[in-house]
C-alpha cells in the first residue's frame, strides 16, 4: 500500500468537538516527548483558496457552495497539504490533520476524506474523536465565532455523530488505514490528547 515517507493522522469529529483544543494540548505533549509534528486544518486550506476565488468570506459559508465547487476545493486543498508536508517532514515525523469525515451541506452528507483526498493524503490511522452530544451542543452554543445553528440541535449532532463514524471506517478502508475512536471528555482535552498520542506512537 502507498504511503507518505512520514506518519499520517487525520483526526476527526463534528464541529464543536473540540478537536483544535485538543491538537493544541497534543502538539505540547509530542514536543515534550521530543516527537516532530506537524498539525495543518483542513477547512483552512480549502478557505484560502475559496476566499483568492472570491466565493465566500469565512469558514462555514464553504459547505453551502455548489458540490462541484467543494469537491474541487477538497482536492486542491489535499495536494496542497501533501506538498507542505513533504517539504518539511521525515519517515519519523508525523502529519496532522485536522479535519470532518462528513460534512452537513444543503445537498446532504459529503464525505470529507473521499477517494481523491485520500490519494493525496495516504493516512496510516483516522482518529474519531466523539463527545456526548449534549456537550457538544453546549461547545457550539459558547463558540460565538462560527455559525452551527443549522447542524440541528442535540438530535442532528447525534446522527452526524454517528455517520460520521461509518463515514471514517469508510474511508480508512481505502488506505488499510486504522481507526481509533478517542472520547473527549468535558474539560479533560489533556487526557484526550495523551490517547491520541498513544495511538499514534504505535503505528
Amino acid at each position: 500500500m502507498d504511503r507518505n515517507p512520514f506518519k499520517v493522522v487525520i483526526v476527526t469529529g463534528v464541529p464543536g468537538v473540540g478537536k483544535t483544543t485538543v491538537l493544541s494540548h497534543l502538539e505540547k505533549r509530542a514536543e515534550e516527548e521530543g516527537l516532530k509534528v506537524k498539525i495543518l486544518n483542513f477547512g483552512s486550506y480549502m478557505l484560502e483558496f475559496a476566499v483568492k476565488e472570491g466565493l465566500v468570506s469565512n469558514r462555514d459559508e464553504i459547505r453551502r457552495l455548489p458540490l462541484r465547487k467543494m469537491l474541487e476545493l477538497q482536492a486542491l486543498a489535499a495536494r496542497s497539504i501533501a506538498e507542505d508536508a513533504s517539504k518539511e517532514l521525515g519517515e519519523d515525523d508525523y502529519l496532522i490533520i485536522d479535519t470532518h469525515a462528513l460534512v452537513k451541506t444543503a445537498a446532504g452528507y459529503l464525505p470529507g476524506l473521499p477517494r481523491n483526498v485520500l490519494d493525496h493524503l495516504k493516512p496510516d490511522m483516522i482518529v474519531v474523536v466523539e463527545a456526548p452530544p449534549e456537550d457538544i451542543v453546549r461547545r457550539q452554543e459558547r463558540d460565538k465565532t462560527r455559525f452551527r445553528a443549522d447542524l440541528g440541535g442535540v438530535e442532528g449532532v447525534k446522527r452526524l455523530m454517528e455517520n460520521a463514524r461509518a463515514a471514517s471506517f469508510a474511508s480508512a478502508v481505502q488506505y488499510a488505514s486504522t481507526v481509533a475512536i478517542v472520547e473527549n471528555k468535558e474539560g479533560k482535552p489533556e487526557e484526550t490528547a495523551s490517547k491520541i498520542l498513544e495511538h499514534m506512537k504505535k503505528l
